[in-house]
């Protein structure tokens, strides 16, 4: 059997590398990305009827991942980090095929002379991502409150408290003139503490770093609490 697989479309993302992106869809609602569709997948008559959903299924390749470097077995970070569980039984990207899915909500699909473009919202998606289908969400279907989810039954809590320091919270609100959710959308991915799992929720004296659009945010983790030291813009900030 031969079968090959061509991108309909590209994503454009707030995450620009994979550390801090968030584990699964919808647990950072302030996370903002773009659906770039390539011709001839954007016509009208391909997404005729598409904004009646709010709500989309996005079929895509974990491209940051090597080719071939799938693994059995993983260890999720709900699980600490050093428990191991077979790959299927997890949403690892380290997949035999790369195949992700990702439930997001579709805010507008914008038509121009440039072509079109799904705005999305909740990703948890790298930029440059290639997107292999769009599915809608259907809630009769989709939605099973009597499923159960192994490991993964309860949905994650904010373990952290996220407060800013002066330097931080000026940017941040300079900076919010471009993004407006950019300090909801920090909150939304420190709160739940990225750090690798054997970190454990353990105080670190580490100055960590992430990079959101195209800032640098960096920060400390304080008993329960997470502070945030520096906004540091990558690319210069226009007025």
């Amino acid at each position: 059997m031969e079968f090959s697989l061509e991108p309909i479309g590209i994503i454009h993302s707030c995450f620009k590398e994979k550390f801090g992106i968030p584990r699964q869809p919808g647990l950072a609602p302030a996370a903002r990305a773009q659906l770039e569709l390539f011709p001839p997948y954007g016509s009208h008559e391909s997404l005729r009827g598409l904004s009646a959903f709010s709500h989309l299924w996005i079929i895509f390749i974990f491209h940051a991942n090597p080719q071939n470097a799938w693994k059995a077995t993983v260890r999720p970070p709900r699980l600490g980090g050093n428990r191991h569980i077979g790959v299927f039984a997890s949403r690892s990207g380290f997949r035999p095929n790369r195949l992700g899915m990702s439930a997001v909500k579709l805010e507008q699909i914008c038509s121009d002379a440039s072509g079109v473009r799904l705005h999305l919202s909740g990703v948890d998606l790298l930029n440059g991502t290639p997107v292999l289908d769009i599915k809608p969400y259907l809630p009769y279907a989709d939605s099973l409150p009597t499923a159960s989810a192994g490991f993964a039954a309860e949905k994650p809590f904010p373990i952290f408290s996220v407060e800013f320091s002066p330097e931080a919270d000026v940017m941040c609100r300079h900076l919010e003139k471009e993004w407006p959710l950019f300090r909801q959308l920090i909150v939304q991915i420190l709160q739940s503490d990225p750090r690798p799992a054997y970190y454990g929720g353990e105080t670190s004296d580490r100055t960590h770093g992430v990079c959101i659009h195209d800032v640098d945010v960096k920060w400390k983790q304080e008993k329960h609490r997470i502070i945030v030291t520096a906004v540091e813009p990558i690319l210069p900030v226009v007025d």
